[in-house]
């Protein structure tokens, strides 16, 4: 008997072998790094433009209502509430302290030239303490012709120059006075004896003021007519005629005369420039 061996007895034969599993590895994918993605920008909606409207109008404060002035006090003696213009002659006394008034001879039509002239010397000289006022005496008058109004100023005086002046103690002309007057173009010598001018009297002056006066209306149309004159027509249809003045009528320049025609009187009214006094 064979002892039993204490080898391991293997089988010869071959035995199928188990297939190992080996676990493939997992292929690493790289994944790219994304890219920062900017946000979107927001799209900006403008809106269309429109005219922009008007701004609220303002409301305007209420004005107060502007207090009229207080009317000037009238002048004594006058009904004319407005104010009245400055005239020398009326607003000023007729004398004043120191001063006389003169008389000084001019030439003709030079009369209203040699007052602006002095009055501008005697302010460019500062000589108004000696030489105050300076008078032309007119009067305006208003003609109408063909339906046309013209006023017309007339001197009372042509030739003279009313003088407002202060003498020397001695009554004599201010030397420098003297030669600003007398190298006046027009000038010539006062009333009086030389270098000595003579003042007019009281009521010579107050009736040079009187006469320089401004006068408050328009004046009226001057007729040289009263009814009952004996005049001749020289225009118009009834010319050489002659007649008697009826009625004077300033305010339209007219004059109604009486014409005899065929044996019978007959009033016709004419511009009073159109007849003259009848030559007797």
């Amino acid at each position: 008997m064979e002892e039993p061996s204490n080898t391991p007895s293997f089988s010869t034969s071959p035995q199928p072998r188990t297939p190992e599993t080996v676990e493939s590895p997992t292929p690493v994918v790289e994944t790219p790094a994304a890219e920062p993605v900017e946000p979107p920008t927001p799209e900006v909606v403008v809106p269309p433009i429109s005219d922009p409207a008007p701004p609220p109008a303002e409301t305007a404060a209420p004005v107060p209502e502007a207090t009229p002035p207080a009317p000037a006090a009238p002048k004594a003696g006058s009904d004319d509430d407005d104010t009245e213009p400055f005239d020398p002659a009326a607003d000023l006394p007729a004398y004043r302290e120191g001063m006389d008034w003169f008389v000084l001879r001019v030439a003709s039509n030079k009369e209203n030239f040699v007052r602006d002239t002095l009055l501008r010397k005697i302010q460019i000289e500062a000589l108004q303490t000696r030489v105050g006022r300076i008078m032309v005496p007119t009067e305006k008058t208003k003609t109408l012709k063909a339906g046309k109004t013209r006023i017309t100023e007339t001197k009372l005086y042509p030739g003279y120059v009313f003088v407002e002046m202060k003498l020397e103690p001695d009554g004599r002309i201010p030397q420098d006075v003297f030669f600003l007057i007398k190298e006046t173009t027009g000038v010539g010598d006062f009333v009086g004896t030389a270098g000595r001018p003579t003042p007019m009297a009281v009521h010579e002056v107050e009736k040079m003021l009187f006469d320089s006066r401004k006068p408050e209306e328009l004046p009226e149309v001057k007729m040289e007519f009263a009814p009952g004159d004996h005049v001749t027509i020289n225009e118009g249809p009834f010319e050489s005629y002659e007649g008697t003045v009826d009625e004077v009528l300033p305010d339209k320049g007219l004059v109604r005369v009486l014409v005899t025609i065929f044996g019978r009187q007959a009033p016709i009214e004419l511009e009073y420039w159109q007849i003259s006094r009848a030559t007797e």
